[in-house]
């Protein structure tokens, strides 16, 4: 094949993955991917969708900061740079296309620049699933390119599009992969035939085998990667999720309310923290059983869940404490929310229980009452306490003595903005 031709093919493959990147870093298909395919993690099913993203994004839950596991970024990265400098020592060892390794070895440098730029130089711009997606794409240009330059169907390269295609489907879920598939099965047609032309008799069983094997990978892939998807989330469910009452737990929590600090020191925005205790429990459990005692818990914690913000934080701290996160309220705001919970646990009704619930509500806010995380806490805890000595069911901050808050019918927000 003529040099202009095979320099142009090369030109329109730049320019197709090029475009093809400058669309997809787009807010909008970058977030689409940013969900991992389409699937929604079921780990972060309880987390309030304004704070799903901060809390992934600024590593409140560790281990799913993107979609895809971060062992497999760091293996398809290996793969990657093992593959292209695996291709140029073959090429110039094997001394096959000598009157074109000039280009393939231009070509090689291409494709490391891709790899480079997708996988280290916006690393944090993009999720997993994307970078996988793209790297897919530029990988099945490149080998289709690497086709024509090495003899097109004789080319030994042509098993890289099962192991591109195979490799992306543990990553980018079922239908980007077909898609992928689709794409490497025009690949590595247009790459042989624009190499060698048609393919002879016994390259079609070879082409058939290698097409067969990449939707096969595909499909196992696909089924790996979610199975394997499902369970890091029920995983990590279990490690930031109450089971008996649907709240973030204690270790959550905390990784929740360092984060916040480390925001209002640089915003120069407080916030407020809510502790609760709920009275006589031990009464109840007595009384009608742990089993009652239980039900207590859970419609509690709805109480709260239902009481806070999408971008509030609610965690059951312990036994038959309760603790809620308020980012961006002021004192005043904290105080009406805590009266707000008050309220609805007091009008709470629980079958095969005559006796109302009731808490002990304790208010406290940063900076004023701690700028630690242990001093919060520590004021949290002395301002619960206030209430209870104080004869329990009402609100009391640290400092001062508690006392009956009642909500207006016509107050409709805090001085902070917050609903209630």
């Amino acid at each position: 094949m003529p040099a202009e031709t095979i320099l142009a093919i090369v030109a329109v493959a730049l320019v197709v993955n090029v475009a093809l990147m400058a669309v997809l870093l787009a807010p909008g298909i970058r977030a689409r991917f940013g969900r991992g395919g389409g699937e929604t993690s079921t780990a972060l099913q309880r987390v309030p969708i304004d704070r799903a993203d901060v809390a992934l994004a600024e590593g409140i839950l560790p281990e799913a900061a993107e979609s895809a596991s971060p062992p497999y970024d760091r293996v398809f990265r290996i793969v990657s740079w093992t593959f292209l400098m695996a291709t140029a020592l073959i090429v110039a060892a094997s001394g096959l296309w000598s009157d074109r390794l000039p280009r393939i070895v231009v070509w090689i440098a291409i494709a490391g620049g891709f790899t480079l730029v997708i996988h280290d130089l916006t690393p944090g711009r993009l999720p997993a699933t994307l970078r996988g997606f793209l790297q897919a794409v530029a990988a099945i240009a490149f080998a289709a390119v690497l086709m024509i330059l090495t003899d097109g169907f004789a080319s030994p390269f042509g098993f890289a599009f099962p192991l591109i295609v195979g490799g992306a489907s543990l990553v980018i879920g079922l239908v980007p992969t077909l898609g992928l598939a689709v794409a490497g099965t025009a690949g590595y047609l247009a790459g042989g035939y624009a190499g060698s032309g048609a393919p002879r008799s016994d390259q079609v069983v070879t082409i058939a085998v290698t097409l067969v094997v990449m939707y096969l990978l595909a499909g196992i892939g696909s089924i790996v990667g979610r199975e394997q998807r499902r369970s890091r989330d029920a995983a990590l469910r279990l490690s930031s999720v109450d089971a008996l009452t649907g709240l973030f737990n204690r270790t959550f929590f905390f990784a929740a309310l360092e984060r916040e600090i480390a925001r209002s020191e640089r915003s120069g925005r407080g916030f407020c923290l809510i502790m609760l205790d709920l009275d006589e429990l031990k009464a109840v459990n007595d009384r009608h059983g742990h089993h009652a005692g239980d039900a207590v818990l859970r419609a509690v914690a709805e109480t709260v869940q239902s009481g806070i913000r999408k971008i509030d934080v609610a965690a059951r701290y312990g036994g038959d404490e309760f603790v809620a996160l308020l980012p961006e309220t002021d004192p005043t705001g904290g105080w009406v929310l805590a009266e707000k919970i008050r309220l609805g646990v007091a009008d709470a009704a629980i079958a095969g229980i005559e006796m109302r619930p009731t808490v002990s509500v304790g208010v406290v806010s940063y900076p004023t009452d701690g700028r630690t995380a242990d001093a919060l806490m520590l004021s949290a805890d002395r301002a619960m306490y206030v209430s209870k000595r104080g004869g329990k069911n009402r609100v009391a901050r640290a400092s001062v003595e508690p006392t009956m808050v009642s909500i207006e019918p016509e107050l409709g927000r805090g001085s902070s903005g917050r609903a209630v």
